[in-house]
């Protein structure tokens, strides 16, 4: 599990393709700690285990899924990429509650400049993927965690302050290029339970969009 708090940006090493499948090697220098085998570390919001590591990078095996999945398979030598190791145990919240596990991905329409901040309108590629965002609420975009301005039409809209700019791979992406998106695990769970209760054949429970709305949890 992580929190959505990138720790550095590494860099693509090196990358091994065999059909839709990829070895990436990561350089990395903080995160490289107390790195062991078998760790998850999260690459873009991805979830990937080590499989080799040294001193001063990891590797890591992509499987098909998530090639389709995700942004990985855009990535080449020397591509810059957001990384977190999973939080430990007595670690603490500083983002939300992220798996690493890539629901699809979006692509940025418009990166406008407001005051101290940049608000990012991002096109969610999948309506399904959409419709689990909940205004105010969170968001995970290439591993990072931050608050939905406004969610609109299959666009969401987020506001980048600049320390979170500066820390991450956000600062090298300009409109066209594709990001990884996880919605938020709550929102997801909850659009699943009432999905299963509207099934035909199962009882109501009275349990609906409109009464959790009412009473403050949507």
């Amino acid at each position: 599990m992580f929190t959505g708090i990138i720790e550095e940006i590494g860099t693509i090493s090196r990358i091994e393709r065999s059909g839709q499948a990829m070895i990436l090697t990561v350089q990395a220098s903080k995160i490289m700690d107390d790195v062991k085998l078998g760790d998850s570390i999260a690459v873009n919001g991805v979830c990937l285990t080590v499989t080799r590591f040294d001193a001063t990078s990891f590797t890591v095996d992509v499987m098909p899924e998530t090639f389709r999945k995700t942004n990985l398979h855009e990535l080449s030598a020397g591509s810059p990429v957001n990384l977190e190791r999973a939080m430990p145990a007595d670690g603490r919240f500083g983002g939300h509650i992220v798996q690493g596990h890539v629901d699809g991905t979006g692509v940025i329409v418009s990166r406008v400049r407001e005051d101290n901040a940049v608000v990012y309108s991002i096109r969610i590629h999948d309506a399904s993927v959409s419709e689990e965002i909940v205004p105010r609420g969170s968001i995970t975009i290439d591993g990072i965690s931050l608050t939905i301005v406004r969610i609109e039409d299959g666009i969401v809209q987020v506001s980048i302050i600049p320390h979170t700019l500066q820390q991450t791979v956000l600062q090298f992406k300009r409109e066209g290029a594709m990001v990884n998106i996880e919605t938020d695990i709550i929102g997801k769970y909850i659009s699943h339970l009432l999905a299963r209760r509207s099934a035909p054949g199962l009882r109501s429970s009275g349990l609906t969009l409109s009464m959790l709305a009412e009473n403050g949890f949507a």
